[in-house]
């Protein structure tokens, strides 16, 4: 079965998208028009001419299947450093890494001892699949190291179903991607160098930052590789909405056949 690909998506079906992928997804800034004003209906429509992707082949689809013990196997073999996390609610495949993946260090901005047992540490199994994969993109850029603001946001207790799995943040299936640091020591700064706006095309024909600073382009350029590699189901930066400014949101999406870029 084929699936189009993210600029094709009918407006209807990119307005429900756009909606679903809101839902508990970002960093919750405080409130205002700019957040309201694009609340999960983006301005930038598909374009029609894109070509046609089969879903089945793209790395995010076929990470995405896999079950815990499967995955787990994969990390072994691509020898990425990790540890089973036992519980961790709503996770299928729960584990903390334990060095690079692909040679990039994913982090959190907390001391060594706090990573060790924070929350936002660990991800998905599947999601890390899709970050060593994007470790190559991000070598090529001379990007050592990712700063993020979180992996797995725990759903509450008291009402989240026993055995229920979780999507995005909830299912540490999603990373919010903030720093960039380089092996220089140089960093791209999502929030300060991507020079977006909201509404705006990110990745294609007619996109592109202002002013178009190195860092900029870079950091476009970054994102729009990933997405046109197909890493991930979902990928918001600062041109979605306003609690996107300050971050890339990079997600692995179970059982859909989609893909969002915005």
């Amino acid at each position: 079965m084929s699936v189009m690909s993210w600029r094709t998506v009918s407006s209807v079906a990119w307005a429900a998208l756009a909606a679903a992928s809101l839902a508990g997804c970002a960093y919750r800034g405080p409130a205002n028009h700019a957040e309201l004003a694009f609340a999960g209906v983006p301005a930038a429509m598909p374009d029609p001419n894109d070509e046609k992707v089969d879903a089945s082949t793209t790395p995010a689809y076929r990470y995405a299947q896999l079950d815990r013990e499967a995955c787990e196997a994969e990390l072994a073999r691509r020898a990425i450093p990790f540890t089973r996390v036992d519980d961790a609610r709503g996770v299928l495949a729960p584990v903390r890494l334990a060095g690079p993946v692909g040679g990039v260090t994913y982090r959190t901005g907390l001391t060594a001892k706090q990573r060790e047992t924070s929350p936002n540490e660990v991800f998905d199994c599947r999601l890390v699949l899709a970050l060593d994969d994007f470790s190559a993109i991000l070598r090529a850029h001379d990007v050592a190291e990712v700063i993020h603001m979180s992996g797995w946001r725990p759903p509450p207790a008291k009402s989240w179903p026993s055995g229920k799995l979780g999507t995005r943040h909830d299912g540490a299936l999603a990373i919010d991607a903030g720093w960039f640091v380089k092996k220089s020591g140089a960093r791209l700064d999502v929030e300060k160098d991507f020079h977006g706006r909201i509404g705006a095309k990110t990745c294609g024909p007619g996109a592109g930052p202002a002013p178009a600073t190195a860092e900029a382009i870079e950091l476009r350029t970054i994102v729009c590789e990933a997405a046109e590699a197909h890493l991930f189901q979902v990928a918001l930066t600062p041109d979605y909405n306003w609690p996107h400014r300050n971050h890339f949101h990079l997600e692995v999406t179970p059982k859909v056949k989609w893909f969002l870029v915005h």
